[in-house]
């Protein structure tokens, strides 16, 4: 697993360095956006359309739009003074039930592991909390968010839940339509409940599974197994100069070699003679001339992307 944040749980005046890891990986299947005409995945540029050029990471900022229009920008140096002191500690609040916070709460699950010599304090504060019955409710900052999380034990590991602030969860208010009162049938309501009775079982995740996933799957395999009109290779890269300065160079040596196989006095004589190069060095002459052509090419010309 790759390691997505270091820290440290602290309650009263315990630390417990830890690694955090996600507990969940995306299973969905992705399609990218592709041009019909040749097969070429879509790319995207950050481009202003105000001034109708791409624009580069280094003028970039980021704003908060106050009015319509209206922006107040920071830089990141700004956004990382501000951060809160939490943004290396898992810091709990207060020890709860867990069945007092609805499921409503609850963002996503990590796993926490023992950093460095922390194995004794992660092992102590795991015990605890699986005696009690208790989980921590404790405040952390990731990736320049911070928000409420919920510490708790999952078998052998401690886990961390991220979880929505009060003011995230929107009111029920503003749901239209639903009853005032509860008003329903005696012997519909029986029938319902019977049919809840005869429909629970105990709850096991391994049978749940993603049927549509698995019928997208087997769709692709299906398009790549006919490999009809369906299945399209992008077309290859454009050859850069970075390949023919090498071919250049190649050539260079080689003839830098017949030349010094050719260099005999009697061939240097006659060449001298007519006022012209020996045969192999105007070889290595116009090989060089090409490396060289070639090598202003390659500086020059990025490679297609």
């Amino acid at each position: 697993m790759q390691t997505v944040w270091k820290g440290a749980i602290s309650f009263g005046l315990v630390h417990v360095p830890v690694k955090m890891f996600a507990s969940t990986e995306d299973k969905d299947v992705h399609f990218r956006l592709i041009h019909k005409a040749c097969g070429t995945p879509i790319s995207y540029v950050r481009s202003c359309p105000h001034c109708d050029t791409k624009v580069e990471w280094e003028d970039i900022a980021r704003g908060y739009e106050y009015e319509k229009g209206r922006f107040v920008l920071f830089d990141e140096e700004e956004l990382e003074a501000i951060k809160p002191e939490s943004a290396r500690t898992i810091k709990i609040l207060d020890f709860v039930s867990l069945e007092e916070i609805d499921p409503i709460y609850f963002q996503k699950t990590y796993y926490l592991s023992p950093d460095q010599a922390g194995e004794g304090a992660y092992a102590l504060l795991l015990e605890a909390m699986r005696q009690t019955g208790r989980i921590g409710i404790a405040r952390v900052a990731i990736r320049s968010k911070s928000s409420l999380a919920a510490i708790r034990a999952y078998g052998d590991c401690i886990c961390m839940e991220t979880m929505f602030y009060p003011d995230e969860i929107r009111s029920l208010e503003a749901v239209p339509n639903l009853p005032k009162e509860t008003k329903v049938d005696a012997r519909e309501l029986d029938l319902a409940k019977m049919l809840i009775e005869q429909l629970t079982a105990p709850f096991d995740a391994a049978k749940y599974t993603d049927d549509y996933r698995t019928a997208v799957m087997d769709a692709i395999q299906r398009k790549i197994a006919g490999q009809g009109a369906d299945v399209v290779a992008a077309p290859a890269a454009e050859r850069t100069n970075v390949i023919d300065l090498m071919a250049a160079l190649q050539a260079s040596l080689e003839a830098a070699r017949n030349a010094k196989e050719a260099g005999s006095p009697a061939n240097a004589a006659d060449a001298k003679a007519d006022g012209r190069p020996a045969d192999g060095a105007a070889a290595a002459n116009d090989a060089g001339k090409t490396a060289s052509r070639g090598h202003r090419g390659a500086r020059v010309k990025e490679p297609a992307r």
